[in-house]
C-alpha cells in the first residue's frame, strides 16, 4: 500500500505544523479517541488536547496505561487464537486506531501468510498513518477504509470491503474498545447484529468493552471526564457487553476480564485490574 505522504517517521506532532494536519481534515482542537489511546501505548500521534483528555482519565484510574497494554494483548491472543484454532484467514478490524506493531495483519501473517485485513476507523490521522504503515506481505492483503460504525450498510457494500474479503467464507470481525463510543440511545447492540448478519457461519466476533463493574467510581469519573472533553465514553456491565454476542456460540471462558481470556503463561492474580470485559464467539 502506498500513501502520497509517509508520516510515520514525523516527530511529536505538536513540533509540526498543525495545519500540515488540518488539511488532511484532521481536527487538532479536540481529543479523539483512537489518539488518546496512542498517547496511553507510548505512541507519538496525539496532540495537546488527546494528551490533556488521556492525563485526566489517568487522574481518575492511574493505571489506565497499563490497562491499555491489557487490552492490546487481548487483541493479540484473540487474533491468533482465530487464526490457529478457527482457521479463520480473513479480519475486519474495526476501530482499528493508530498502527501499533504488531497490527492485526502482522499477528494474523505470522500464523498465515495469505491473510486478508480491512482496516476501519474514522480518523483522518489514522489514514495518513495506516496507509505508510500498514504494509502487507506478497502473499496476503491489507486495505484501510475511513468509515462510520454507526452505518454498518454502508461500511459492507465498500468497494475497498467487497474486493479484499470474501464474505462467503469465515471472518474473523474485531471490536476491540470501540463499542463504548456508541451511545446507549444509537443502539450499539443493532449496529454489531447488522454486521454479524451479512457474516457466514464459522465467522467470529472478537471485542472488548471497558466496565464499571470493577471500580463504578473511579469509572464514572472517567466517564465524566470524557463528556467534559466532548467524548462519548459508554462504560457497560457485563450483560450488556454479553448481548453482543447474543445467538452466537462463546468461546471458553466466555464473557471474562481481558486478562483472563486465555492467558500467556500462568493466570493473573487479579484479573480485574484491566477494566474490560473481553470475550470471542463463534456463528454456528
Amino acid at each position: 500500500m502506498t500513501t502520497s505522504q509517509d508520516f510515520s517517521d514525523q516527530p511529536q506532532d505538536d513540533a509540526v505544523e498543525l495545519s500540515q494536519w488540518e488539511r488532511f481534515g484532521v481536527d487538532t482542537s479536540a481529543p479523539h479517541s483512537a489518539r488518546v489511546y496512542d498517547y496511553w501505548l507510548g505512541g507519538k500521534t496525539n496532540f495537546p488536547p488527546d494528551r490533556a483528555m488521556g492525563q485526566a482519565i489517568e487522574q481518575a484510574v492511574p493505571s489506565v496505561k497499563a490497562m491499555a497494554k491489557e487490552n492490546r494483548a487481548f487483541q493479540g491472543r484473540a487474533v491468533r487464537y482465530l487464526a490457529r484454532e478457527q482457521g479463520i484467514h480473513q479480519f475486519l478490524d474495526l476501530g482499528t486506531g493508530i498502527p501499533t506493531s504488531p497490527n492485526t495483519h502482522e499477528i494474523a501473517e505470522a500464523v498465515s501468510p495469505d491473510t486478508r485485513v480491512v482496516y476501519v476507523d474514522n480518523d483522518p490521522i489514522v489514514l495518513a498513518h495506516a496507509r505508510a504503515l500498514m504494509v502487507s506481505t506478497p502473499a496476503s492483503r491489507t486495505t484501510y477504509i475511513h468509515a462510520d460504525l454507526g452505518k454498518p450498510a454502508e461500511l459492507l457494500g465498500d468497494p475497498a470491503l467487497t474486493s479484499t474479503l470474501d464474505l462467503d467464507r469465515p471472518v474473523g470481525l474485531l471490536m476491540i474498545a470501540v463499542l463504548m463510543l456508541v451511545a446507549d440511545e444509537d443502539d450499539p447492540w443493532a449496529k454489531v447484529a447488522a454486521l454479524r448478519d451479512a457474516l457466514p457461519s464459522g465467522s467470529c466476533l472478537a471485542l472488548t468493552h471497558p466496565t464499571q463493574d470493577f471500580d463504578p467510581e473511579s469509572v464514572a469519573k472517567v466517564a465524566e471526564a470524557a463528556r467534559a472533553g466532548g467524548m462519548t465514553l459508554v462504560p457497560r456491565t457485563r450483560e450488556e457487553v454479553a448481548g453482543f454476542f447474543d445467538g452466537w456460540e462463546l468461546i471458553e471462558p466466555g464473557v471474562a476480564p481481558v486478562m483472563a481470556w486465555r492467558p500467556d503463561g500462568e493466570p493473573p492474580a487479579d484479573p480485574t485490574a484491566a477494566y474490560y470485559w473481553g470475550g470471542v464467539a463463534r456463528k454456528l
